[in-house]
């Protein structure tokens, strides 16, 4: 392990906007998120995959009043993100180092009021595609943790992530699909208020499209 690593796994273990193994709320946090957590009973968004946490921390500081999850297995990533919450004094942010496949040992049944999946691995060999993040598997998992008509968003640069993504979704119980093969020229752009990862940037300035939808899942 690099010294950086390193110091990156020592700076999670302090910071109290971390929940991780190792912490008393790791196992406890479970449907107790608003109460010993965020300490409020406002909305709360997770970002799965969330990486460095750049979108995280950007929809916090858009949006003081909902709280904000990043949810990653990699340690070394969750601790930029970590540290830039703190920075900005976000108090609405917090990330989660566990795997996503995990998911409902940490959230409730009809906890999570939005779920953002932002530029995930595309997975693209055959034998991959039960690790794409939206499955049918992982469309499961959403199911439970959102509440009813929660609101599941996908941005990627992948068409062919996309295009899996939205057969999927079609073939579930879901409402009010919406969706774009060019975000940054639709009316749909105004709904991730302009936040871009690093990557994003790239392929965007590298004239990639940006592809984008969202929809409702669960019972109206």
């Amino acid at each position: 392990m690099t010294r950086r690593k390193t110091h990156r796994f020592l700076q999670n273990a302090e910071s109290p906007n971390v929940i991780e193994v190792g912490k008393p709320l790791y196992k406890a946090i479970r449907g107790r998120w608003r109460t010993d957590y965020f300490k409020n009973e406002n909305p709360i968004v997770l970002e799965l995959a969330c990486g460095k946490g750049e979108y995280t921390v950007g929809l916090g500081q858009a949006f003081p009043n909902t709280n904000f999850i990043g949810v990653d297995i990699k340690g070394d990533r969750i601790a930029r993100g970590s540290k830039a919450a703190q920075q900005f004094g976000l108090t609405n942010v917090a990330f989660l180092r566990t795997d996503i496949n995990f998911l409902l040992e940490f959230f409730a049944e009809q906890e999570v009021d939005e779920i953002w999946i932002t530029f995930p691995d595309p997975m693209p060999r055959p034998k991959q595609e039960k690790h794409r993040l939206t499955h049918p598997r992982f469309l499961t998992l959403y199911k439970q943790v959102l509440k009813a008509s929660g609101t599941l968003h996908l941005k990627t640069d992948n068409p062919e992530l996309f295009n899996y993504s939205l057969q999927q979704l079609k073939a579930e119980k879901i409402h009010h699909l919406q969706f774009t093969t060019d975000l940054y020229n639709s009316h749909l752009n105004t709904i991730h208020i302009g936040i871009k990862t690093k990557y994003e940037q790239l392929f965007f300035d590298k004239g990639f499209t940006i592809n984008y939808l969202q929809c409702k899942m669960g019972a109206i």
